[in-house]
C-alpha cells in the first residue's frame, strides 16, 4: 500500500488554489449602468489592443470592460478615445458588433442607440499593432458637447 506524502500533496493543492485565484483576479468587475448615469459622461479607462488578431483589430482574450445594464435604456452612446487606430467590439444580448473609427466620428469609434438590459462585454482594440491608453466615454446625451459647440457657432 502506498502512503501519501504531505509534502507532495500540499504544493499541488497550493498551485490549484493560486491558479483559480489568478483567473478571478483577471476578470474585470462589471460597471452597473442604470437609466441615470452617475456622471455625464461616465469615463472608464484602461489599455487597448493585444496580440489576438480579429476582424475587429487586435483585441485581448478578456474584455477591457464589462457593462451590466440593469434595465432597458432608450439611448446610450459609447465613444472610444485613444491613440493609434482604435476599435470597439461589443458582445451583448443583441449580438456582437464591431465599430471602427471613421471621419464622421472624428476617428473615435462610437456606438449608440437603444440598449436592452443585460451584460455587455466591451473589447477596446486597435487596427495598428501595440497597446495604447484609452478612455471609454458612456453618455446618454444624443449630441456630444464638442459637436454642440461647433453647431452653436
Amino acid at each position: 500500500m502506498r502512503k501519501f506524502n504531505l509534502f507532495q500533496l500540499v504544493p499541488a493543492a497550493l498551485v490549484m488554489v493560486l491558479a483559480s485565484s489568478q483567473a478571478n483576479l483577471a476578470q474585470v468587475p462589471p460597471v452597473q449602468i442604470s437609466k441615470k448615469l452617475p456622471s455625464e459622461p461616465m469615463v472608464l479607462s484602461g489599455q487597448s489592443g493585444a496580440s489576438v488578431k480579429s476582424n475587429c483589430g487586435n483585441v485581448g482574450t478578456t474584455p477591457n470592460q464589462i457593462i451590466q445594464v440593469k434595465e432597458a435604456i432608450p439611448y446610450l452612446r459609447l465613444t472610444v478615445e485613444s491613440e493609434g487606430k482604435p476599435t470597439l467590439l461589443i458582445d451583448g444580448p443583441g449580438g456582437r458588433f464591431c465599430v471602427l473609427a471613421d471621419s464622421y466620428s472624428g476617428d473615435k469609434p462610437e456606438f449608440s442607440g437603444y440598449w436592452d438590459s443585460g451584460r455587455y462585454l466591451i473589447y477596446i482594440g486597435n487596427l495598428s499593432p501595440g497597446q495604447y491608453n484609452y478612455k471609454l466615454l458612456i453618455s446618454q446625451e444624443k449630441v456630444p458637447n464638442s459637436k454642440k459647440v461647433r453647431q452653436a457657432r
